[in-house]
């Protein structure tokens, strides 16, 4: 399960850029203009971040360019290049928020009955997924098997399943460590292959989902871990 880990939302709105030389037209009567607002630079990184997460989760990854997601932050293409390098710096960055379960989400669990962490934690993850989802989901296009994508990716599932672990009530745990891994890396290709048959191929629904991984989640955790 894949968690993603969301960096905070900043909403902000961007008015159009001033054109240089070029006088503004007078508003018309009782309009108001809009006010440009004045971002940190935080605050404008993550403006850009929001736009392209938004862009790589609705098109591939070829089919968005640096200038589609400059003109979707209202903000000029070179600041791509200043806060993420280019458009494949930001892409990886977005991979890895995207693929990595919240540390947050874990803490707030609620306390009580396993079946109740398992259901509230499903739901999450499902709710992240059609945030950002589809942009993990189906990472690639040209960039192949990219050895910068492939290394966030697998350093995002080692960071999930250890936080699986610990919502799921092991993390104290320190005999058979290497099997409850290994266990919890097969429940994340199922839960990664439920989302691809929600999101993608829409050959199942939410609760078809939800039902199979939650009901999934409470066995390995009730029957099949105890019996290690």
């Amino acid at each position: 399960m894949r968690p993603a880990n969301k960096t905070p939302h900043t909403t902000a709105t961007i008015a159009p850029a001033v054109v240089s030389g070029v006088e503004r037209p007078d508003p018309p009567a009782g309009a108001t203009e809009p006010r440009r607002q004045r971002l940190n630079p935080d605050e404008r990184r993550q403006q850009i971040f929001l736009c392209a997460q938004k862009l790589f989760n609705e098109r591939s990854y070829d089919e968005v360019s640096a200038t589609d997601i400059a003109a979707a932050a209202g903000v000029a293409r070179a600041l791509i290049n200043h806060y993420f390098g280019n458009k494949r710096g930001l892409y990886l960055e977005v991979i890895k928020i995207s693929s990595t379960m919240s540390e947050s989400a874990v803490a707030a669990l609620p306390e009580g009955p396993a079946e109740q962490r398992i259901d509230v934690a499903v739901t999450w993850f499902l709710d992240s997924l059609e945030q950002s989802g589809a942009t993990w989901l189906s990472f690639g296009g040209s960039m192949g098997r990219d050895p910068d994508l492939e290394t966030i990716l697998i350093a995002a599932e080692n960071d999930s399943i250890e936080l699986l672990i610990q919502a799921c009530g092991f993390a104290g745990r320190s005999t058979d460590r290497e099997q409850i891994r290994a266990i919890f890396r097969i429940y994340a290709q199922l839960a990664r292959s439920g989302a691809r048959e929600w999101l993608l191929r829409k050959t199942l629904t939410r609760p078809q989902v939800h039902a199979l991984l939650a009901s999934s989640l409470k066995v390995i955790v009730e029957d099949v871990i105890p019996a290690i």
